[in-house]
């Protein structure tokens, strides 16, 4: 995380900026991360031509911008926006603003050790921003404990305290996916069969926050329900129950297919 002040982009980064000015040939605008000026022009802001630029852009909005050149010496840092794709620009504002929102949190826990946020940063946050990433360390702490931290080599008080921050600032949504297992066993105890490999697939329950739903759909269809707090643990979860019942169900000698619902 860049910040305020820090260094310079390097040709080729995306990067959020403020509008500030608008001229006939292109905008000036802010780098928020680098704490310095840029200049977009007019021939960057759109592939077609542009009859006018407050179609595309406005004093005050942020944009993301695609480095072209960097000229430390003049200080200068030329910039495009019709180079920069509709996903790019949703993922680059996603990771500036949990920045933002890691930033905060650092701060928060600054001010109730009665610190400064460069100590904080230096004995914690630079750490947990080279190890884990900077939000994704911290939403870990708020999960799992100040542990996470700590292990790290981070003071145990300032450990604790950005875990207590952490806890109270970010609520992890819960995550729900599904999908649908079909179970058929010829054998004359097939229905004892068929509960111990459901049975065997709920019992992974065994990420913080996260729990496996079996039920019956119509036999021989039955449905796995995931809940987990981010979609990578959820689709983790529910290939190893899907998987964990299909194995138990070949092992007795019956069949099974599992499709994943959207």
């Amino acid at each position: 995380m860049a910040s305020s002040g820090a260094g310079w982009p390097e040709e080729g980064d995306l990067v959020v900026a403020t509008v500030e000015r608008i001229t006939d040939y292109g905008a000036y605008v802010q780098l928020e991360e680098y704490n310095k000026k840029g200049f977009l022009y007019i021939s960057e802001i759109s592939s077609s031509w542009v009859r006018n630029i407050r179609d595309y852009v406005r004093e005050g909005q942020k944009v993301v911008l695609k480095v072209l050149r960097v000229n430390t010496e003049r200080g200068q840092v030329d910039l495009s926006l019709r180079r920069v794709s509709g996903p790019e620009r949703r993922e680059k504002l996603l990771s500036w603003k949990l920045d933002k929102k890691a930033e905060s949190l650092l701060r928060s826990a600054a001010e109730k050790l009665k610190i400064p946020y460069e100590e904080i940063y230096g004995k914690a946050g630079a750490i947990i921003e080279r190890e884990l990433g900077l939000y994704t360390g911290l939403e870990r702490a708020a999960r799992e404990g100040a542990g996470v931290l700590s292990a790290l080599g981070i003071p145990q008080n300032i450990a604790e305290a950005l875990t207590e921050v952490a806890r109270e600032k970010i609520k992890a949504p819960a995550v729900k996916i599904k999908g649908t297992l079909e179970l058929q066993s010829t054998k004359p105890n097939g229905v004892l069969i068929i509960r111990e490999a459901l049975l065997n697939a709920q019992q992974l329950e065994n990420l913080q926050g996260a729990s496996v739903n079996v039920y019956v759909v119509a036999a021989p269809k039955y449905r796995i329900e995931v809940s987990a707090e981010n979609y990578r643990e959820a689709e983790q979860l529910l290939k190893r129950a899907a998987d964990t019942a299909l194995e138990s169900i070949t092992k007795a000698g019956g069949q099974g297919t599992f499709v994943r619902e959207k």
